[in-house]
């Protein structure tokens, strides 16, 4: 690419230097307006774009020009960073995560049917992709043909330099003076591309994601040990053992801990606890909830990643080949979850398909007693003798930051199924109470008296006979709650009327009641293959 012959002035120069840069920027920084697909500007630099800018430059002051193979390529590469920018915010923006690239697109045509899209219209959405990646070819390549012109003259380049420079100085040093200089580029792109190349060859290479994954238990025995009873495995969110080990937070608890107890007693049911180790802190629900229902080490997400894209067995499925109806009842899941598929569940309902009809009680929408209302009505109501024995996994909602609104617990279940499931005086009342993020603890024993109140109601009452209930804290919750360096344990409590059951755990280190307060040598991941041995045995 050959200069212009003549040097057409700074104005010149900054308009055919300029406004090609400023359309590439703008491209390799977009946003999404959460949670749409609609384009936003990001209006910062792309530390890409200057590196590369400034490496053109050098290419051209030592060669004197940019061939048009070196166009070129450059054009495809900007049209690809730009694509990878736009599914990476958009993805975070509608689904809550980081894009994937295995799940995304070995699900794309199941999300795709999720939005009722028809054939012609998902090919014609396919042509449109293709047509706009051309676009993005053919603008970059106009852009990058028009900034290699204007490098080639030789005045304006100590200002590159220098300007190219600080930049790089800003994005290696970001805090200077107390400023923090790197909040003037927005996210690069290539960690993404990074990422998911080092997945992909993790999936494609044969043994390699075998090798990195630990092992898992052999899901090879029997389920005699439970006899065809229902089993309700509790996901508490943000349940640790700082609402046992923190006195302020157990007294706030006990009430509600004896409440509970009589409750059980009054069913029919005892109760064994112990403590485990969460591969998760504050956060990160869905790695201690993959740890259990596979026995593998989860607390690398890369290893989650890795796990979720693997064949290896679940309980999920062990449950499914032995009979059971396996169900997903997640009333949080409020976006499409494709890599969900790999637990194997029968049924997956979300937000939107458990059937809740009531006011929504903040962001969470469905209150957790109503989630149970449901569930009970939906798949647990039959007679036992009338139906195949489920497998629940239900993870709740109440006690996750910032632990209001909270809902009222409702006497009535039968209430709950309906759309006037809650008074329009308990909304406004649970709304009206003020959400504090520096002074937490009430709110979180709150939801935790609440979590009890319901359950124990619950397994007094309509539950069935023989159900199992496993209840579990996914981590402990945020540092506000749990204080600084705070254990990562967490309390699981196994609910049964089946006293040789229990009596089996207790044989492998469950202790009667609802306190366990020894520390915790056993890793969530280490409970999945206890708890197949005592399902094994009569």
């Amino acid at each position: 690419m050959r200069p212009a012959t003549r040097w057409p002035g700074w104005r010149g120069w900054l308009l055919r230097f300029g406004l090609p840069f400023v359309l590439l920027n703008a491209l390799l920084t977009l946003e999404n307006l959460r949670p749409t697909w609609w384009i936003l500007p990001g209006l910062r630099l792309s530390f890409e774009l200057c590196l590369a800018t400034l490496a053109l430059a050098l290419w051209i002051r030592v060669r004197g020009t940019a061939g048009a193979g070196l166009l070129r390529v450059l054009s495809l590469l900007t049209a690809l960073w730009v694509a990878t920018r736009f599914a990476e915010v958009a993805a975070s923006a509608v689904f809550g995560r980081q894009i994937n690239l295995y799940w995304d697109g070995r699900h794309l045509f199941e999300v795709l049917k999720m939005g009722n899209a028809a054939g012609w219209q998902i090919a014609l959405g396919a042509i449109a992709v293709l047509a706009v990646l051309a676009g993005l070819y053919a603008i970059a390549h106009r852009c990058w043909s028009s900034l290699a012109r204007t490098l080639a003259w030789r005045r304006p380049l100590p200002a590159i330099g220098l300007a190219g420079a600080a930049l790089l100085a800003a994005f290696a040093l970001p805090e200077v003076g107390g400023i923090d200089a790197r909040r003037i580029f927005s996210t690069p792109v290539a960690p993404v591309i990074a990422a998911q190349a080092r997945l992909l060859a993790g999936l494609w290479t044969p043994g390699r994601s075998a090798a990195r994954l630990t092992a898992g238990p052999a899901f090879d025995v029997p389920l005699d040990g439970l006899g065809g009873a229902d089993v309700l495995l509790l996901f508490v969110e943000s349940y640790g053992v700082t609402a046992l080990d923190d006195p302020r937070q157990a007294a706030g608890l006990a009430a509600a801990r004896q409440r509970l107890a009589q409750a059980l007693d009054e069913g029919g049911r005892q109760v064994v606890s112990m403590r485990v180790r969460s591969p998760t802190y504050g956060g990160g629900s869905w790695l201690a909830h993959a740890a259990l229902l596979s026995g593998i080490d989860t607390r690398d997400p890369g290893d989650y990643a890795l796990l979720l894209a693997s064949e290896r067995p679940t309980l999920v499925r062990y449950f499914k080949d032995h009979g059971y109806r396996t169900v997903n009842w997640a009333p949080g899941l409020q976006k499409p979850w494709p890599e969900g598929r790999f637990y194997g569940f029968d049924r997956y309902a979300d937000a939107d398909g458990i059937g809740y009809r009531g006011a929504a009680f903040g962001h969470w929408r469905v209150p957790d007693q109503a989630s149970m209302a449901l569930l009970h009505d939906q798949e647990l109501a039959a007679p036992p003798a009338s139906r195949p024995p489920r497998l629940v996994v239900f993870p709740t909602l109440a006690s996750h930051a910032p632990f209001r609104p909270l809902p009222p617990y409702v006497a009535d279940w039968q209430r709950l199924l309906r759309a006037d499931a809650y008074t329009p005086a308990e909304l406004g009342a649970a709304l009206a109470r003020p959400v504090s993020w520096l002074e937490a603890v009430p709110a979180y024993v709150e939801s935790l008296d609440y979590t009890f109140h319901w359950l124990g109601d619950y397994l007094a009452g309509p539950a069935p006979p023989k159900l199992l209930t496993i209840v579990i804290g996914d981590h402990q919750p945020w540092a506000a709650v749990s204080g600084a360096n705070a254990s990562w344990d967490v309390p699981v409590h196994v609910i049964s009327s089946d006293v040789r059951l229990l009596a089996r755990l207790q044989a492998a280190g469950f202790s009667p009641g609802l306190l366990p307060m020894q520390a915790s040598t056993l890793s969530m991941q280490a409970l999945t293959p206890l708890l197949l041995s005592a399902f094994a045995a009569r």
